[in-house]
């Protein structure tokens, strides 16, 4: 049986993306994990999701979670924007609301490259961190001048940019094939950070980890 009900998500996410509104998709998110199927590297054997992590007084990102991999525990910091955000002026040049995007997540390398220890303290241990932000809608992404940009941005940075549509997708698993989020319906929502600690002292992957990172 679905952890989710598929009519009341597909509705609520349909607002959201009618309504252009970050804080309506936010709240779907928290509530629906299996919403992040695709910026999941791996799809199976998944670790939890954690919302609203704070640090260094001024910084807070939307969600992140941990790729346990075997060489070293990979965090994935997420930034989700307005989903039909603009993205572009004067055909190519990037708006102000996508660098300022692009300019918060670059603050949060930033601290925690400064920052040693408190990256320590908030995650246990880290060999490397990825950075998305998802933002904009897959037709504005989908036109050709839009599509080299992300293509060489997404080449030559440490910040992946996804569209919204990432988000939307998922539903059609959800609807025709619902066994392939088993992993996501272990955690079907999203958890507060204040749970982060707790969560990675606790697992026994991260004892090691904890000694070389």
């Amino acid at each position: 049986m679905t952890k989710w009900d598929y009519v009341k998500v597909e509705k609520e996410l349909a607002a959201a993306y009618s309504n252009n509104s970050e804080v309506e998709l936010l709240k779907i998110l928290k509530e629906n994990s299996f919403l992040f199927y695709e910026l999941y590297s791996r799809k199976g054997g998944i670790q939890p999701v954690f919302h609203e992590i704070s640090f260094g007084g001024t910084y807070r990102c939307d969600f992140a979670w941990l790729n346990d991999n075997s060489n070293g525990p990979e965090w994935v910091l997420v930034e989700v924007e307005r989903p039909q955000m603009k993205l572009f002026i004067q055909s190519d040049k990037p708006s102000k609301e996508l660098n300022g995007a692009l300019e918060q997540v670059k603050s949060w390398d930033r601290y925690f490259h400064e920052n040693p220890l408190e990256k320590k303290r908030i995650f246990g241990a880290v060999s490397k961190f990825r950075f998305i932000i998802v933002a904009g809608d897959g037709e504005t992404w989908s036109e050709e001048k839009a599509m080299k940009w992300r293509s060489f941005h997404n080449s030559t940075s440490n910040i992946e940019i996804r569209s919204s549509d990432a988000f939307v997708r998922p539903l059609k698993i959800l609807k025709e094939n619902p066994e392939e989020l088993w992993s996501f319906a272990e955690h079907p929502v999203t958890l507060p950070s204040t749970k982060l600690e707790e969560y990675w002292r606790a697992y026994g992957y991260m004892d090691d980890m904890r000694k070389i990172f």
